[in-house]
């Protein structure tokens, strides 16, 4: 069919094309080049469409969730925004946790949902959600496509509005009526969006206050959050504190705003930060913070947080200003352009003073292990930061990712991938595979738990499928360790609901002289044979090294390394349930 459309005065004629076939032509024009989708009913016609072309790669996980953490990580590790397809109802309702996940995380996603055609919404028809509806307080912007001529325009809308300002994720609802109509074949090449017109640029007055304030602090010091990174401002912000000799704490998903062998670099504040970065927040007199939303996993209790210090807080978030911490001087603007300006007024500061003291504090308690012969997470991760140089390591959420938040170097060759604010278990092995499909030539490692591997361990299907060479760490202490971390603390050993050995033949006799555990379910290394990858397990640390170096060799498949853990490890230091940074646990 065709339609009649007039440029310049003359009429010409135009193919008209279904809204299916435009959103293929859609993704080719935004450039993306890996899509991952799970088929359904509403959505069939779709991956129709995508089975015709050749310039998007449609990469098939085994389950929803696995499929957004996977476009997660390949946001995250590439730069570009991740995109993903599923089907209406159960599909879309299982993109849920990874949307919520990445709006935490300010990460760049368009999810496109298939949906019952219009004149069956709002009648309970077969697999029909309110998708928008339900992500509408965990995506940064959702909508049903209602009219097939303005399908383009959202799509186009959608991209921009995931990449820019803070970035974030998109929900897109396809009606299959709608996207079965014929319409124009044009895609826009600009965007209007009215009322939507983010803040980058940097408030000169505020900026030189700040400056002010920054040169008259005897004890000034730098807190980097994930902002540096998201806006790739780290290389800049490095030069600003060699420049300023001023040193730096981080947040956790800030770690390797500044390479973490640099010697300005203290550590990581918050819940279990090192004891040094932690006093440093504490005792010092201007907080100079980029890109960080101040919650309450680093502030420890809010009130007392900074006690001694003027805050400057710089983000490109309005509402992240000023909400959890008060300020004094706020600046909204993006940290790689508000880091480029206090480039230009950067100035050698005396801090040696300031420096003895925090190397004081790291001399009294230094971030490390109790020295023992057995297998520790410290020994694993400390392999990792010898063996590769260059690597994206990606974790799952519980006690392995806070000993890697801790103890991982990251430079400019190596990228930490981890869900920091909703702490999604589930995420380190599809993102991995995600981390992996965006960047082929670069070692990829997941770093998992043992409960938090098994939450999408169908996922070796897809890894093996795609021959990836993947490294996945599983860490097993037999038990939910965070969780029963706080049961040792502050629950009297009670370890309820935490005991992934448990039976229902346990019951009534755990820690008593007549229990005999059981063996641990699964079987980790079969279980990766089983899917065709390769499995080991390691029990001592002289056979660490040895095992990455046969998972080096495997090319073409995965490779777990179970790593026998010491249920009694713990992560410290440790700040105490409501307690200030100060008040913290140590490992004595």
């Amino acid at each position: 069919m065709f339609g009649v459309f007039f440029i310049s005065g003359r009429r010409t004629y135009m193919r008209k094309i279904t809204g299916n076939k435009l959103f293929v032509k859609a993704l080719k024009e935004e450039g993306v080049d890996i899509l991952f989708g799970y088929p359904g009913a509403c959505t069939i016609d779709i991956s129709d469409e995508l089975y015709k072309q050749d310039y998007t790669k449609v990469i098939l996980p085994r389950h929803e969730q696995a499929l957004v953490h996977a476009a997660d990580a390949y946001a995250r590790s590439t730069g570009k925004v991740g995109v993903c397809l599923v089907t209406s109802g159960p599909g879309a309702t299982n993109l849920v946790t990874g949307i919520a996940t990445a709006n935490y995380d300010s990460v760049p996603l368009v999810c496109f949902t298939g949906q019952v055609a219009r004149n069956l919404i709002g009648n309970d028809a077969f697999q029909e959600v309110d998708i928008v509806g339900i992500t509408r307080s965990i995506c940064k912007y959702g909508i049903t496509v209602q009219k097939r001529e303005d399908l383009g325009r959202i799509i186009k809308e959608a991209f921009y509005i995931a990449r820019t300002g803070r970035p974030g994720p998109v929900v897109i609802d396809l009606p299959k009526d709608v996207m079965a109509e014929l319409g124009s074949p044009e895609y826009p090449q600009t965007v209007n969006i009215r009322g939507y017109k983010p803040n980058t640029e940097v408030h000169i007055g505020q900026l030189k206050r700040a400056m002010k304030m920054l040169n008259k602090a005897k004890k000034p010091l730098f807190l980097a959050g994930g902002g540096v990174k998201i806006a790739n401002a780290a290389e800049i912000f490095t030069k600003i504190v060699d420049i300023t000799k001023i040193p730096v704490v981080t947040t956790i998903m800030g770690r390797g705003a500044i390479p973490t062998n640099h010697p300005l670099f203290i550590g990581n504040l918050g819940m279990h930060g090192a004891y040094a970065a932690n006093m440093a927040v504490s005792e010092c007199d201007l907080l100079f913070s980029i890109g960080t939303r101040f919650n309450d996993r680093i502030t420890g209790k809010i009130h007392e947080f900074a006690p001694n210090a003027q805050i400057v807080h710089i983000d490109i978030d309005t509402a992240s200003i000023s909400r959890n911490v008060h300020v004094d001087i706020p600046i909204v603007a993006d940290a790689k352009t508000a880091t480029e300006k206090i480039l230009e007024y950067a100035a050698f500061h005396d801090t040696a003073q300031w420096l003895e003291k925090i190397e004081g504090w790291k001399e009294e308690h230094p971030l490390k292990m109790k020295e023992k012969p057995v297998l520790t997470p410290q020994k694993v991760i400390e392999t990792i930061n010898e063996m590769f140089e260059e690597a994206i390591v990606v974790t799952d959420v519980g006690q392995h990712q806070m000993f890697t938040t801790q103890y991982l170097e990251l430079t400019e060759k190596k990228q930490l991938l981890t869900s920091g604010g909703l702490g999604t278990m589930g995420y380190g092995f599809p993102g991995a595979i995600g981390a992996q499909l965006g960047n082929p030539d670069t070692p990829v490692i997941a770093i998992s738990g043992d409960g938090g591997m098994q939450m999408n361990i169908q996922e070796f299907a897809t890894a093996v499928g795609q021959e990836l060479p993947l490294i996945l760490c599983v860490f097993n202490n037999n038990y939910l360790g965070m969780v029963r971390q706080w049961q040792k603390l502050f629950y009297g050993k009670r370890y309820s609901m935490t005991c992934l050995r448990a039976r229902k033949s346990c019951e009534g006799k755990c820690g008593t002289p007549e229990c005999e555990c059981p063996p641990y379910t699964p079987d980790f290394v079969k279980l990766a044979e089983s899917y065709g990858a390769k499995g080991i397990r390691v029990f001592k640390p002289e056979e660490i090294k040895e095992a990455f170096e046969e998972a080096r060799k495997n090319t073409k498949t995965p490779t777990l390394i179970e790593f026998i853990m010491d249920p009694e490890d713990l992560v410290y230091p440790m700040i105490k349930p409501g307690g200030t940074l100060e008040e913290m646990l140590m490992d004595c």
